[in-house]
């Protein structure tokens, strides 16, 4: 006996164009992380490549713009990344805060706001997070930034062994540390390219004489180094200066060491293979981060309001101060006032290497106006 399907052929092919829509829908959301964020500098700002000090990283994702402004008179360099973990917004926001603002009268000034670019093509699979959020603007206008990956894109740097070793330490550390920026340093050219991409951030620091390297990031709020200047020794005396200061002006700072055994950090890489170099790490409390959160949607990502933080902020259980919100303002606000801060403390200790910056937005005037209001607008 035989047995027929009425509509078998339509439905499979009703499904298989749905599939293909489906498909492409994905491609184009795919690819529309490839997009470069637009960036409007201040006045003065030269744009160069990464891949000027590492030549191996032209015509690859990793390889991505450096920004440098020199001031009139001669003095220090100070260079300032974001973006080393993509999905870290005020790191990267408060670099395009200086980028698109910062005067220099006197040395140089050095930003890097995505400098894991490969990380800003794709978000961390299994988070659900949002491939981009937007910085509002007066007049209805807003800026859109792109809400990567803490990690390397795959399709850059594929597969991540089981274990990772350090070079040139020898450290072992979990396979997925590979595609982690923040454990590359100080780089090596025979490995992946995260590793390139750290080897070409140390010859920048090195060829460009840099004597002060901030790296901005974000922590989750239970994360105990959050709110925190993390410092190499070379470090340690300016930054205990900038965190005191910040205290006393009611901005609470933590100041921890960088660990002398973990390797492949900024922080520590940079000032043991840069002699004279004052390397400096800094956290805001992002919950956006955490494990502990909820939906991560936008609204997450700019406002940091989240319900099962708020529970945690009453059982005692975070390492900073939670209120129901942690705007991207306030987080960003904090990363731009510390580097300033740093940068004028720096002068009053050697003034050989005193970098003087200008039009710089205070902390009070980020927190009030938000960081739209400093980023310039599409003309």
């Amino acid at each position: 006996m035989e047995y027929r399907v009425k509509g078998t052929k339509a439905t499979a092919f009703i499904l298989c164009t749905l599939c293909a829509l489906v498909c492409l829908y994905s491609a184009v959301q795919f690819l529309a992380m490839r997009k470069p964020d637009l960036l409007l500098p201040a006045e003065g700002f030269q744009k160069h490549m990464l891949s000027e000090w590492e030549p191996a990283l032209k015509d690859t994702n990793m390889d991505t713009s450096v920004y440098i402004q020199e001031g009139a008179e001669p003095g220090g360099t100070v260079y300032v990344q974001g973006g080393i973990h993509a999905n870290e917004p005020a790191g990267f926001m408060a670099a395009i805060v200086l980028l698109e603002n910062a005067s220099v009268r006197k040395g140089r000034l050095i930003i890097a706001p995505f400098i894991n670019n490969s990380a800003r093509t794709h978000n961390s699979p299994q988070d659900a997070a949002p491939q981009s959020f937007k910085i509002k603007q007066e007049g209805g206008k807003y800026r859109e930034f792109k809400f990567g990956s803490r990690a390397s894109n795959p399709i850059d740097q594929w597969p991540d062994p089981d274990i990772y070793i350090h070079y040139p330490s020898g450290q072992k550390l979990d396979g997925s540390s590979r595609s982690n920026m923040n454990r590359s340093f100080p780089g090596a050219a025979n490995d992946g390219i995260t590793q390139l991409a750290g080897g070409a951030v140390t010859k920048l620091l090195k060829k460009e004489n840099v004597k002060l390297a901030f790296d901005l990031h974000e922590a989750s709020p239970e994360y105990p180094v959050v709110n925190a200047m993390v410092a190499h020794e070379n470090a340690m005396e300016l930054a205990a200066m900038v965190c005191m200061s910040l205290e006393s002006e009611g901005i609470p700072m933590r100041l921890e060491p960088s660990p002398a055994n973990l390797h492949g950090l900024s922080h520590r890489e940079w000032g043991d293979s840069i002699p004279g170099l004052m390397p400096i790490l800094m956290e805001s409390g992002n919950p956006s981060q955490g494990r502990l959160r909820g939906r991560t949607d936008e609204a997450l990502v700019l406002t940091g309001s989240d319900k099962a933080y708020e529970k945690a902020s009453k059982m005692g259980l975070l390492f900073i101060p939670y209120n129901g919100y942690q705007q991207i303002d306030l987080r960003s606000a904090r990363h731009i006032t510390a580097v300033k801060m740093a940068v004028d403390f720096l002068g009053e200790m050697d003034g050989g290497e005193a970098i003087v910056i200008e039009n710089v937005p205070t902390y009070d005037e980020v927190i009030k106006y938000g960081i739209g209001h400093w980023l310039n607008k599409v003309k």
